[in-house]
């Protein structure tokens, strides 16, 4: 049913989990910098402790041990290793750190997947113009190439950039994440592009000086949700559809895996609000350089991080301006039918997933893909025996099977999300995607586990042991 090496695994972020935000000479990062500022996160919540994972690692590899995991997914802060975010300074303690959570996951027989940027550019950087600037990627690529050396002995599995579309959309467009920017319509296609050049640099620099002797793998994390057209067969819902496919997973997807450069449906839909809007400037969707390394190809598998799905119909836009939804021009909405879980943009379908993964495989020639990132939110009262969230696990591993077995896509890995309960970026404290339940109240920040991860245990070992068979 599963590949006999196949990925079962768990993920984490650096400023989610970790705390320790000033200790041993780490670095701010636009997210600590975005916490400390009134009115931007539920509750006036911040990481500055979070799970305290910087201390309590022992405690999170216990936790990792119990759910039988073959593979960790973590991400390296930035600004710990790096505190002004080059490599003219390294934070010693930081680097000892990490070298310690790597360690230890091998002494475990589990493999550490690990991803280079996770939402948490060091501040110093966003004081330089961050990732609207274009030496952005020169600087990624050089703190790329420090993890490599370091790290890449024992790493085998590595995630340049985790969801570029949140960082560029939700960063930069609606300003509801670090650095907290609103310039609809024109800095999300700029850091977008910055992303894709630094992603790409950092690949070819892992392929020409790492790999033959590293022999690890290289990706970049794109998170999307299933779309379909609201009404089946209508060719306004269709074309809608295909256009928020291009605004999403073919961003950061097609210039990677078919093109070298972005949809064409994308661009001109770019080019003709441009026009609408008396837009005069050259294309709100930056091109890319044949002086740089190329985008196409940079990918050693498909790493995709899948929540939800959506039905989509024309419209949507934002009125008169100019801005993503505009050039989108299309509408995504929740089919009544799906539960909700938790938040409201969550609604359960794990067939969606299954659906993608199909997807995928026939739009991206058929690439080996791991799942880095899928799960269920629960909001209110705590609930340790999550009854739902246990069945969402096992009906959405049950589709990723059919997929494999019926399908034929090439699934090689599922990570659920998260390890912990942790800071949910702007919700602060109030979601809770854990495994385990972390009680925040508690000064030693008790770990439990909930009745979802006891099933996922049950699910790891019930397919390990097919597999072996």
């Amino acid at each position: 049913m599963f590949p006999c090496d196949f990925a079962w695994g768990a993920g984490t972020a650096a400023y989610q989990i970790e705390g320790g935000w000033q200790a041993d000479g780490k670095g701010p990062s636009i997210w600590d910098t975005f916490c400390h500022e009134k009115g931007r996160v539920f509750g006036e919540q911040n990481g500055d402790v979070a799970c305290n994972s910087y201390e309590l690692w022992e405690k999170d590899l216990e936790c990792i041990q119990q759910l039988g995991l073959t593979h960790y997914r973590l991400s390296l802060s930035w600004a710990r290793l790096l505190p002004d975010g080059t490599t003219r300074h390294i934070n010693q303690k930081g680097l000892q750190y990490y070298n310690k959570v790597i360690d230890d996951l091998l002494t475990c027989n589990v493999s550490p997947m690990v991803t280079l940027y996770h939402f948490d550019l060091p501040q110093a950087l966003q004081d330089q113009g961050g990732w609207k600037s274009p030496g952005i990627a020169t600087l990624f690529d050089s703190y790329a190439k420090f993890c490599f050396q370091t790290f890449g002995d024992r790493v085998k599995l590595w995630i340049t950039i985790n969801e570029p579309y949140v960082c560029a959309k939700l960063g930069h467009e609606d300003g509801i994440h670090a650095p907290g920017l609103k310039e609809p319509g024109l800095a999300a296609y700029l850091v977008g592009h910055n992303m894709l050049r630094a992603h790409a640099m950092a690949w070819h620099s892992y392929n020409s000086f790492y790999r033959t002797e590293q022999k690890g793998a290289v990706s970049l994390a794109i998170n999307s949700d299933w779309l379909e057209p609201s009404r089946a067969g209508c060719a306004e819902d269709i074309a809608a559809t295909e256009r928020s496919l291009a605004f999403t997973l073919g961003w950061f997807a097609w210039p990677v895996f078919v093109t070298g450069d972005y949809p064409e449906i994308m661009r001109s839909a770019i080019d003709a609000q441009s026009k609408k809007f008396g837009y005069s400037g050259s294309s709100r969707l930056p091109s890319f350089s044949k002086d740089e390394p190329a985008i196409l190809g940079t990918a050693d598998f498909f790493a995709l991080n899948y929540y939800t799905s959506r039905k989509v119909e024309p419209g949507g836009g934002c009125g008169e301006t100019l801005c993503m939804k505009s050039d989108r021009d299309a509408g995504e909405v929740l089919d009544p039918s799906w539960p909700i879980c938790g938040v409201s943009w969550l609604a359960v379908v794990p067939h969606g997933l299954r659906k993608l993964l199909k997807y995928i495989k026939d739009t991206f020639n058929n690439p080996a893909v791991y799942i880095t990132e899928n799960g269920f939110s629960q909001v209110g009262p705590l609930q340790t025996e999550d009854v739902q969230r246990s069945e969402f696990y096992k009906d959405t591993i049950f589709e990723v099977a059919k997929a494999i077995q019926e399908d034929g896509v090439n699934v090689r890995g599922y990570f659920a999300w998260s390890l912990l309960d942790n800071f949910e970026w702007a919700d602060g404290f109030s979601v809770r995607f854990g495994l385990f339940h972390v009680d925040f109240a508690d000064a030693k920040l008790r770990r439990t586990m909930y009745l979802s991860g006891q099933e996922y245990v049950k699910m790891i070992l019930k397919y390990k042991s097919a597999q072996s068979t």
